[in-house]
């Protein structure tokens, strides 16, 4: 495929997003139906796709109009690229842009050249004031790609010597211990043999970082509450060196973590109905996904405010049911991939006003300015 014949895929995939399909439904729609499209140009749509994605608005405003067309129009402006250059109407390239489409555009302004919704980019500035405008420029970008390097089959320097060996280049990063950033390669990660032997996983820095902060030591009884896929279970079973528990509301998430501990050389115990009580339960809950929304750009603009207060008494029921499962004098450990207090630092208020006498012992709350994910992590100690 053509460079141009590369935007005209991306605009027709970006008409159906905007009708309603999700993203990565249209993506593989297109790709089903277009044999002749080798990995190169897959990967070339989808950041095309993507980038649009992440500044839906910005890219409306500067390229005139809604469609897929216009938009692309306005994301090859932002990048200082003549759309006539790659609009030509040469064999699949978009049509030549027309008179009305050459005067068109306009900078965006406020919210739209943010590229949030008006009533998120409200809700981002009461939760980060001065920080709100940075952490929002953040989720216009792409995201890096970040490997957690497992200490149950080695270390930094062996994994960066494996990885550099199959061309891919990695540097370490300060945020956590274990973390290293793709710096080169990152689409032959998957097809490694340091990723196929378990010798890395794919995992955000600040993702890290949370379990990293954890007091965690050999021989403590550790349930992930909320598993999902099991990255921060994998993670913890490396820092204990021992067996943990893997929960979820809905266990098919679940479903690829026997293989991937098995991969990783850890023990989890996949547990449909947690029982006892545990010394450390960690609850990574469903949220907003705000802080990640350089990966999945689409949830900006799939959130509404009635979801967002549907995974706030979701935070807060987990919340209250996992209380339970911790020990006396034991920890709850609460996190989330958001930016917004909301689901941070308002849902640990209320939870210490619903039980007296658990205590805070640290939170934080990452940006991307950071260097990963814009990530809230809570520690929380019940009583003895």
């Amino acid at each position: 495929m053509t460079p141009g014949a590369r935007l005209q895929a991306a605009a027709e995939v970006l008409d159906r997003i905007a009708a309603g399909t999700p993203a990565e439904q249209a993506l593989l729609g297109w790709s089903r139906g277009a044999r002749y499209a080798g990995s190169k140009d897959r990967a070339a749509v989808r950041d095309h796709v993507f980038d649009v994605l992440r500044r839906w608005r910005s890219t409306a405003a500067q390229g005139g109009g809604e469609s897929g067309r216009a938009r692309l129009i306005g994301l090859l402006r932002q990048q200082q690229v003549a759309p006539d250059s790659l609009f030509t109407g040469d064999g699949h390239a978009p049509a030549a842009l027309t008179a009305e489409e050459q005067a068109g555009g306009r900078l965006p302004e406020g919210a739209e050249a943010r590229d949030l919704p008006d009533w998120i980019d409200a809700l981002l500035t009461d939760s980060l004031g001065e920080e709100a405008a940075a952490a929002a420029e953040a989720l216009r970008e792409r995201a890096p790609v970040f490997l957690r390097v497992n200490g149950l089959r080695g270390d930094l320097a062996a994994a960066q010597d494996a990885l550099a060996g199959e061309g891919i280049e990695t540097r370490t990063h300060p945020l956590a211990s274990g973390a290293l950033e793709v710096t080169e390669g990152a689409r032959r990660i998957a097809q490694s043999q340091a990723f196929a032997e378990g010798l890395v996983e794919l995992q955000d820095v600040a993702s890290q970082a949370v379990v990293e902060a954890l007091p965690l030591a050999p021989g403590l009884r550790v349930l992930d509450y909320c598993a999902g896929g099991g990255g921060k279970a994998l993670a913890m079973a490396a820092r204990t060196g021992g067996e943990v528990a893997a929960h979820d509301a809905d266990p098919r998430r679940m479903s690829d973590l026997p293989a991937r501990a098995k991969r990783a050389g850890a023990r989890i115990q996949a547990v449909a109905t947690p029982k006892g009580v545990y010394d450390l339960v960690l609850c990574d809950v469903p949220c907003s996904g705000s802080g990640a929304w350089r990966r999945a750009p689409e949830g900006k603009w799939r959130l509404t405010p009635e979801r967002l207060d549907e995974l706030t008494k979701v935070q807060a029921g987990i919340l209250d049911i996992a209380a339970r499962l911790v020990t006396p004098g034991g920890l709850l450990a609460y996190a989330t991939c958001s930016m917004l207090a909301v689901e941070n630092a308002a849902q640990i208020e209320a939870f210490l006003a619903r039980h007296p006498g658990w205590t805070l012992e640290r939170q934080r709350q990452f940006l991307p300015g950071d260097g990963g994910d814009g990530f809230f992590s809570a520690q929380l100690r019940r009583p003895a």
